[in-house]
């Protein structure tokens, strides 16, 4: 009688690890991907009896399906990963399996096993660190196919708006903070809540922590910011994080500058500026500045005064300022109106009320352009994902997704996402 030897399947497996090795170190696209390196350094935190496939094939299979529309889900990512070809995934390290001589993808129970049980800040660390990679010119700028024809409309609107309200001179670079709720996921210690900092001007994530709930958003802004350099730009807050210790982090440690908005978490600072900015129009004739913006079927009218101050008023506080908001239709008739005050720690030779008005303005791309993106393009709060840290991890790939596609200078992802018609392009993006 015949008895099969399991040595056999363990010397083919180990031959298939040295053949893979041999390749990395002589195949410069595997050798130079960004993205296989950074994701390459995220720890792996399943026991070493019992694995079968490789934590950076199942990282790297996602952040690939994420890319392409319908891939919003578990299932979706991992079927779509399933036609990857032979080629792709020998260059991955994929795990051949010996009776059928073929390189395997992981099971959809595997991708959840191991989208539940990651290292998320040290995922979030490795995908920001690909984009920065990409920004100072260490890795390649990603290439997405494009639909032949003319530019698509949304970027058509963008290049309309940047030269029908163009932005002052002298602005720094900035950053918006802001959190989010998973609506539809749920783990065992309850809602997941993702705070982000995300780059006024391009769009680009520049890091995500998660939190308790919204209560834990102050406290959470420095391991947000800390792995960042964030020296010499501007962070627009909500008033939830107008704090002394987030003022005293930020043009301290971070050596940065805040704009940090007053309500009912710190009456007797809101009601300093109030009285300092008290008074007619005319006493601020020249502290003044108005903008007029049309679209998404309405009209604003923003208009920001500005007075000076100092640190007794708020740690780091240079300015304080009022903004009002005057809403309505097309039409031009007002419906609403809110008034708004804040602080920064920008003196007036770097920051006019032009510039205050800008900054604020432009907090709301964190809103516009990462929140919404999320929700609609990718479908995030339909996603009902329970476990551990499967809702973060997704959403850290669709923050990878966003910003791949905005390095190329794409305005419209939804448009984008559907440009990526072959199952290769995907992987060519990230030189795979």
């Amino acid at each position: 009688m015949l008895v099969s030897s399991p040595i056999r399947p363990v010397l083919d497996q180990l031959t298939d690890l040295a053949l893979w090795e041999a390749e990395l170190a002589t195949d410069p696209a595997a050798v130079t991907s960004s993205l296989i390196g950074r994701l390459g350094q995220v720890p792996d935190r399943r026991a070493r009896r019992g694995r079968r496939h490789p934590l950076l094939v199942v990282l790297v299979l996602t952040a690939c399906a994420t890319l392409v529309v319908g891939n919003d889900s578990v299932t979706a990512i991992q079927q779509w990963a399933a036609r990857t070809s032979q080629h792709v995934l020998q260059r991955l390290g994929a795990r051949r399996d010996p009776l059928l001589d073929r390189f395997t993808v992981p099971s959809e129970r595997t991708f959840r096993r191991i989208l539940a049980d990651l290292d998320a800040d040290a995922l979030d660390l490795a995908t920001c660190g690909y984009v920065t990679d990409v920004l100072r010119g260490t890795a390649p700028t990603p290439v997405l196919p494009r639909t032949p024809g003319p530019a698509e409309r949304e970027q058509r609107r963008s290049a309309t708006r940047a030269a029908d309200d163009p932005a002052p001179t002298g602005l720094l670079p900035g950053a918006a903070v802001d959190g989010k709720a998973l609506r539809g996921a749920r783990t065992a210690t309850g809602r997941v809540f993702l705070v982000a900092a995300i780059a006024h001007r391009s769009g680009i994530i520049l890091g995500q922590r998660q939190v308790p709930d919204k209560r834990g958003e102050a406290t959470v802004v420095h391991d947000l910011l800390a792995p960042l350099d964030v020296a010499g730009m501007v962070l627009t807050l909500d008033a939830l994080h107008t704090t002394k210790k987030t003022a005293r982090l930020i043009t301290g440690r971070l050596h940065a500058h805040y704009i940090l908005i007053l309500k009912g978490n710190q009456p007797r600072t809101q009601h300093a500026a109030q009285a300092l900015l008290a008074g007619t129009d005319a006493d601020f004739v020249e502290h003044t500045t108005t903008t007029n913006s049309r679209g998404h079927a309405r009209t604003e009218r923003r208009t920001l005064r500005t007075a000076p101050a100092d640190k007794t008023l708020f740690p780091g506080a240079r300015q304080v300022f009022r903004l009002r908001r005057d809403t309505g239709g097309l039409d031009g008739v007002r419906t609403s109106k809110e008034i708004v005050f804040g602080v920064t720690s920008l003196p007036t030779d770097l920051a006019g009320p032009e510039h205050l008005n800008h900054y604020t303005q432009e907090h709301w791309c964190v809103e516009n352009r990462l929140h919404w993106t999320r929700d609609v393009t990718f479908h995030e709060d339909n996603s009902q994902l329970r476990t551990g840290t499967a809702p973060r991890a997704l959403a850290t790939f669709r923050n990878l997704g966003i910003n791949t596609f905005r390095l190329d200078g794409r305005a419209n992802i939804a448009h984008t996402r559907r440009d990526l018609i072959h199952h290769d392009d995907a992987f060519a993006v990230y030189g795979i």
